[in-house]
């Protein structure tokens, strides 16, 4: 069976000791594909029945380096699922409003509602990634948000909520790949930015941003999942199966119907 790498809280990790090409059981594109049609089909049953029991809710959030393959797990994995029971949130530069608060405020205001499922698009980490990596705040400031963020997700846990951390993790060889791919494809083009290459120049700045992120935010209310994500059809398999995995172990129960429907008649 396919699973996520998982550390221990607590523990320290190394990113370059796990590989992104990593594959568990014996898949491959074909097989993987068939596997997350029957995942997708289950999840979607599941879905329906956390949307009519209306009283938890999944939140996925969704972290990796540039071309990591957000956006396609959102495609593959949400398949089918009811728009009306998705929430799916992508967190860009924030807003002169969004600033005047704090960094967690927006974030709050986009969590999923009860009987929903949430996607977010890059997250709450960025506030400890990119605002790390780029010195946009002082460092006195971004040190303190790793105990914020956790007190934060043990909120939203309290509140009834699961938290599925999945950090996308492909190396940098295969975004060289991806990038040059967006280049060579006129349909993709606008996707690649300049500003990719200089980004990509930070690569060693961002894995040790992560891995920090990762050991200082792994805890047992909110684990964080680590996903090889070099073969993206492996990648998908393993998300569908984490999200089928957890929606099965919240059970959701159809409500009860209100009393006295028996015998009645529409005409």
């Amino acid at each position: 069976m396919c699973r996520p790498i998982t550390i221990k809280p607590g523990a320290k990790v190394d990113l370059a000791d796990i590989d992104p090409r990593r594959i568990d059981g014996d898949w491959d594109k074909d097989s993987a594909y068939e596997q997350i049609e029957r995942n997708t089909e289950q999840s979607r049953e599941l879905a329906y029945r956390l949307y009519a029991e209306n009283r938890r809710s999944v939140l996925i959030v969704l972290q990796g380096m540039d071309t990591a393959g957000k956006d396609g797990t959102i495609r593959v994995v949400l398949t089918g699922i009811n728009p009306q029971s998705c929430q799916i949130v992508a967190f860009k530069q924030p807003s002169t409003e969004e600033r005047d608060h704090d960094f967690l405020w927006r974030i709050h205001k986009a969590v999923p509602r009860r009987g929903n499922i949430g996607i977010f698009n890059r997250s709450h980490y960025e506030d400890v990634l990119v605002v790390r990596v780029h010195n946009l705040v002082p460092k006195s400031e971004w040190k303190t948000r790793y105990r914020r963020i956790n007190e934060f997700e043990e909120l939203l846990v309290e509140g009834r909520m699961t938290l599925v951390k999945c950090f996308l993790h492909i190396s940098k060889e295969e975004q060289r790949e991806r990038l040059q791919a967006r280049l060579d494809n006129p349909d993709k083009r606008w996707k690649f930015s300049k500003a990719d290459l200089e980004e990509r120049k930070l690569w060693d700045d961002y894995q040790d941003a992560y891995r920090v992120a990762v050991e200082s935010c792994n805890t047992k209310h909110a684990p964080w999942y680590i996903i090889p994500s070099d073969r993206k059809w492996y990648r998908n398999l393993v998300v569908s199966q984490l999200l089928l995995d957890t929606l099965k172990q919240m059970d959701p129960q159809i409500p009860d119907a209100e009393e006295g429907l028996e015998g009645i008649v529409v005409e």
